[in-house]
């Protein structure tokens, strides 16, 4: 029997696929823009500040802060009912560029708009580990 369609993975292309070789490294990767010397994501071959075309891939930090949640408790698409409940988050990293993720290893009632998170890695295929954020070992007190 065939497995169901994944509705939680990412299709890599050119624009994207250094970015993913990074986060299979362990590696948060961010572009900057040699003329405006802003950063930004989501990934792309031109700098949405100033047009040009001289951006370059730099490793975050992997600092960030929660910027919005959501605790989703529903969702049919495979495969996230085995997943719910699960947080839907934003947060923007310490270089200043927000992306979508999930906050794990932190209880929901701990759960703070602007708490301090870290980047983790979750690797759901051979081909893709997804950054996800938590709080840092030293406000959580652990780690997994």
């Amino acid at each position: 029997m065939a497995s169901p369609p994944r509705f939680d993975l990412p299709t890599p292309d050119d624009s994207t696929e250094a970015f993913w070789a990074g986060t299979r490294e362990g590696r948060l990767r961010i572009k900057r823009c040699h003329a405006c010397r802003r950063v930004h994501f989501y990934p792309r071959p031109f700098c949405p500040h100033c047009w040009s075309e001289d951006v370059a891939w730099e490793d975050a930090s992997g600092k960030a802060r929660l910027y919005t949640y959501s605790v989703v408790y529903q969702n049919d698409l495979p495969p996230f009912p085995e997943r719910v409940p699960y947080v839907a988050a934003i947060v923007e990293l310490e270089e200043g560029p927000r992306l979508m993720t999930n906050v794990v290893d932190c209880p929901f009632d701990r759960l703070q708009v602007g708490m301090e998170l870290e980047v983790a890695y979750r690797q759901e295929t051979d081909d893709i580990t997804l950054p996800v954020f938590r709080p840092p070992a030293s406000l959580s007190g652990t780690r997994s």
